[in-house]
């Protein structure tokens, strides 16, 4: 199902970023427009991701704050896989 589009953003940018947003979007077989949209909807769903309020009923917060104040128990896979040596390579 296609939804009407009604709403417009004009914006400037350097002719570099312009040419590297082109040569993108025709890798991805998008047009510029669908190429910024997709980026610009993603960014925005990422940003806000952790700027939502969460509304909980009393019993439901206290509950979550009791999960908060419980002390960590480690996971021994996680603390050996962070023990673990890690090889740097330079490239």
């Amino acid at each position: 199902m296609t939804t009407t589009k009604d709403a417009r953003r004009n914006l400037r940018l350097r002719a570099d970023d312009d040419e590297l947003i082109r040569q993108a979007a025709a890798q991805t077989g998008e047009t510029v427009t669908e190429f910024l949209t997709a980026s610009a909807v993603a960014r925005a769903h990422e940003v806000l991701a952790d700027q939502r309020s969460f509304v909980l009923d009393p019993d439901t917060w206290d509950e979550f704050l009791e999960l908060l104040d419980r002390p960590v128990r480690p996971d021994g896979r996680l603390v050996e896989l962070f023990a673990r040596p890690q090889r740097i390579t330079l490239d």
